[in-house]
């Protein structure tokens, strides 16, 4: 039997999967395989390297400092994305709140990030243990579209891997997991609607239109996604973490009791059904 872990992106409503992936470390629930797409990922790595609260700790931190996030950013030439991209991908995970490779080295399992192929529309997914201290791969995996740059990977032009596949549990059961558990970011009611950004992206990404195409259907692709996942989770074959509600908590989201308290949600969760997760895993 093999057990995966799926994290849905979210930007920083991911702060709920890290309250999750938190509780799972307190409970010493392990996986076979992770996989996950934009801050899904970029957090899991967290969980992976066994670094309890960090990510909390960085958005309770950073998220005022308009170095880590804001419009400047964006307006920034040498930079071009919302975040700051050395700053939060390079001089916090080396300095200010160090992530511990050797960790990640020791860590057994395997796990992946899924990117969106800009000139294909297709989803590539790639190791994320590999050592690089500039997180290339998170900032690719992370690049949100008209907010990022498009980041070169390992000769790919990459944009955020939500985009292509926003939860990616197929790739989890064709890597031959039979156990899974899912932890998305969205409450259950929630339904996507076609992005108000649609236009701009049309214009942005006109040189790729197969990127448009994607985004152009991402909404009904997100909700038929979801909803085979539901259907998936009455039949038993995976288990489901979801938050209670999102409302009122944006993407990029610079109130750190809301962030706080939708990490508290996640590790309470957790907590909570720690017996069950282990008895499904097992």
């Amino acid at each position: 039997m093999k057990t995966g872990l799926v994290l849905e992106g979210g930007a920083l409503r991911t702060i709920y999967s890290s309250g999750v992936t938190d509780g799972f470390l307190e409970a010493g629930i392990d996986f076979d395989y992770v996989v996950g797409v934009s801050a899904g990922i970029a957090y899991g790595v967290s969980y992976l390297s066994g670094q309890y609260g960090r990510n909390l700790q960085i958005l309770t931190t950073y998220a005022n400092d308009k170095r880590y996030m804001g419009i400047n950013n964006l307006l920034d030439p040498r930079n071009r994305s919302y975040f700051g991209l050395d700053f939060s991908f390079t001089e916090i995970p080396a300095r200010r709140i160090p992530y511990d490779f050797d960790a990640l080295d020791r860590w057994p399992g395997e796990a992946e990030a899924g990117v969106t192929n800009v000139e294909t529309g297709e989803e590539v997914f790639f190791p994320v243990n590999e050592r690089d201290p500039a997180f290339t791969l998170m900032r690719a995996t992370c690049a949100m579209p008209v907010l990022f740059p498009i980041i070169p990977y390992h000769g790919i032009n990459c944009l955020d891997g939500g985009a292509a596949d926003s939860i990616p549990w197929k790739r989890a059961l064709s890597k031959g997991c039979d156990r899974l558990v899912i932890v998305l970011t969205r409450e259950r009611s929630y339904i996507r609607k076609p992005s108000s950004l649609l236009p701009m992206i049309r214009t942005i990404y006109r040189k790729y239109p197969k990127f448009v195409d994607v985004m152009e259907r991402r909404a009904d692709t997100y909700n038929r996604c979801r909803e085979e996942i539901f259907q998936a989770e009455k039949q038993g074959d995976v288990l489901l973490f979801s938050p209670d509600s999102t409302q009122g908590f944006s993407r990029v989201e610079t109130d750190v009791q809301k962030i706080q308290a939708l990490w508290e949600t996640g590790l309470h969760h957790a907590r909570e059904r720690a017996d069950e997760v282990k008895a499904f895993l097992s």
